[in-house]
């Protein structure tokens, strides 16, 4: 049931093996997506300063969730609004159009926050920039009561020190509302914009995958779970970050911290996926991903409240459980053990929109990783539609609560 999993190390670009979970699906990570079976269009389109402004203060330009925290310094920051303000050329940012009006930044997040903060008069304090992110991710933009509170910000007054002692940088010191002659040429100098869009097929998001890592400039490749939080970020997807900080949870998985690549988040995904949506799989997991987490953006917040409680529910029938429960014969999480048991102990409280009452039974569990019918269809073509309902058919019939 077990294989290597490989990723890429976002800073030395080497091979990693991940020794925490079983890789006992295809590999997700390493499909190959065929981008030449897709219609996809990019446009030049030169929108000036203050329009992307407006853009990014109105939500319209998001910063996909995989992407890094603002990094630059006020220095860094600084020539990028003088270059602008003197007419010098800066690099092209491309955007991907998800919908009418709703852009996500593919490369230039840091250009276009560091215009972002300079319009807004404010500059992010370092230590406070991954709690910004979070702030920002939120609400779309950084509420005027944060930006006003020196916990987190200072003033943005253009740090451009000349190398010679006697002489100064015009614009050295200024800041947005200070500009004078040269804000209305600011506010209206264009930067180049390449607005990426998928035509077709309408309803198949899965060229966004390769879109993101061929275009992004930090030569990252992304997993699909990581693409999939950008696209389809919710209300639902809130509730996974909050129950994937479970303790139980944690102890579960055999992971102290959340994983940097987010795959136990991908986990819960697809324990839930499988619970509502099990029915309706059809062989590949990366598409029945997509139109999952696509659907729960439309949640109630009484339906998402309803889910987490089940959670909670389902972590309580597992408190008596040792940390090595839902691991392999090579000590590594098994994701298909976990969601066909989180689909056989939830199924029947779902259906009647309870909670899981009761524990469950060790010896049933013990049968159920005995089971041959079990560990055929967990052994090999994993992802295949008889395989996954097999897995869930018979969970269903082995497993007990009491």
């Amino acid at each position: 049931m077990t294989s290597r999993v490989r990723n890429t190390d976002d800073m030395s670009g080497q091979i990693i093996d991940n020794t925490w979970y079983d890789n006992d699906v295809s590999n997700e990570d390493e499909e190959e997506y065929p981008i030449g079976e897709y219609d996809i269009t990019s446009s030049p389109n030169d929108f000036n300063i203050i329009t992307l402004f407006h853009f990014i203060d109105s939500g319209a330009i998001k910063i996909p969730g995989f992407q890094r925290n603002y990094v630059w310094d006020i220095k860094r920051a600084s020539k990028l609004i003088e270059s602008l303000l003197i007419g010098l050329p800066v690099p092209q940012v491309f955007l991907y159009e998800e919908a009418r009006n709703s852009f996500l930044v593919i490369d230039g997040q840091q250009r276009l926050m560091s215009i972002y903060y300079f319009i807004k008069g404010k500059f992010p304090k370092k230590d406070k920039r991954t709690e910004l992110r979070k702030i920002f991710d939120e609400h779309g933009n950084i509420p005027d009561s944060i930006l006003l509170d020196n916990e987190y910000f200072s003033d943005f007054n253009l740090f451009l020190p000349s190398q010679l002692p006697d002489q100064t940088d015009k614009f050295h010191g200024l800041n947005y509302s200070t500009l004078g002659e040269y804000k209305t040429a600011f506010d209206l100098r264009t930067i180049r914009n390449i607005i990426v869009k998928q035509v077709a097929p309408k309803n198949d998001d899965s060229a966004i995958y390769e879109i993101f890592n061929r275009l992004n400039s930090g030569g990252v490749n992304l997993t699909p779970q990581e693409v999939r939080m950008s696209l389809y970020h919710s209300s639902f997807y809130n509730m996974l970050y909050r129950v994937n900080t479970r303790e139980k949870w944690r102890n579960l998985v055999g992971l102290s911290e959340p994983d940097l690549h987010v795959k136990d988040l991908e986990f819960l995904l697809r324990g839930f996926a499988m619970l509502i949506k099990g029915g309706e799989y059809g062989s590949s997991m990366m598409r029945f991903l997509n139109a999952f987490s696509k659907d729960s953006k439309q949640y109630s917040p009484q339906q998402i409240a309803y889910l987490e409680s089940l959670f909670d529910s389902f972590l309580d029938s597992c408190s008596h459980l040792s940390s090595d429960t839902f691991q392999s014969g090579l000590k590594r999480f098994s994701i298909t053990l976990f969601e066909s048991v989180f689909v056989a102990v939830c199924g029947k409280s779902y259906i009647g929109n309870q909670l899981v009452a009761g524990q469950i039974e060790l010896e049933s569990l013990s049968q159920l990783k005995a089971d041959p019918v079990f560990l055929t269809a967990a052994e090999k073509a994993t992802t295949s539609k008889s395989n996954v309902l097999a897995r869930l058919q018979r969970a269903k019939e082995i497993i007990r609560v009491q």
